[in-house]
C-alpha cells in the first residue's frame, strides 16, 4: 500500500511540475534572471507549495504515524549548520546553472529533455561521491573510538 501511495504521490508531483512549467529549465532560468526578463511564475508555484506543505506539517507534527500507519519521519533539529548552508549553496548554484532541481529533472528526463540526462547523471554522481565521503568519515570515526 505504501508503494502505491508513493507512486501516486510521485505521479501527482510530476504532473504538477509539468502543468506549472517547472520541468522546463528555460522557465526556471527566467525566474532566476533578475537582471533580464524576470518570470515571477515560479515564485507563485513555490508559495503554493510552501502553503500546502506548511498545512501538511502542522498535521504531521501532531501524529506518531502516517495515514498509512508508517512512522512519521520529521526532522528532529532545526539547527542551521555550516554543512547545511554549504549544501544549500551548492544546490542553488547547480539549480541556477542547469535550470533543474532533482524533482523537475526526473520529470524532464521522463519527458525526453536531453539536458535532463546530463543533469541526472551529474546528480547521481554527486550523490555517490557524498555517500563515499560519508562512509569514509563514519569508518574514520568508528576507528577512532
Amino acid at each position: 500500500m505504501s508503494l502505491l501511495a508513493a507512486l501516486i504521490s510521485g505521479l501527482l508531483f510530476g504532473v504538477g511540475l509539468m502543468v506549472s512549467g517547472m520541468a522546463n529549465p528555460a522557465k526556471v532560468l527566467g525566474f532566476l534572471d533578475l537582471a533580464g526578463r524576470w518570470d515571477p511564475s515560479l515564485a507563485f508555484v513555490m508559495a503554493g507549495a510552501v502553503a500546502v506543505g506548511s498545512i501538511a506539517f502542522l498535521f504531521a507534527k501532531r501524529r506518531r504515524k502516517s495515514l498509512l500507519g508508517l512512522p512519521m519521519q520529521i526532522p528532529a533539529t532545526t539547527e542551521v549548520t555550516l554543512r547545511l548552508v554549504l549544501g544549500s549553496a551548492v544546490f542553488g548554484v547547480g539549480w541556477g546553472l542547469a535550470g533543474f532541481c532533482p524533482g523537475p529533472a526526473l520529470v524532464a528526463l521522463g519527458a525526453g529533455f536531453p539536458k535532463a540526462w546530463a543533469f541526472v547523471a551529474a546528480m547521481l554522481g554527486g550523490m555517490a561521491v557524498f555517500e563515499f565521503i560519508e562512509r569514509a568519515n563514519l569508518r574514520r570515526h568508528d576507528a577512532a573510538h
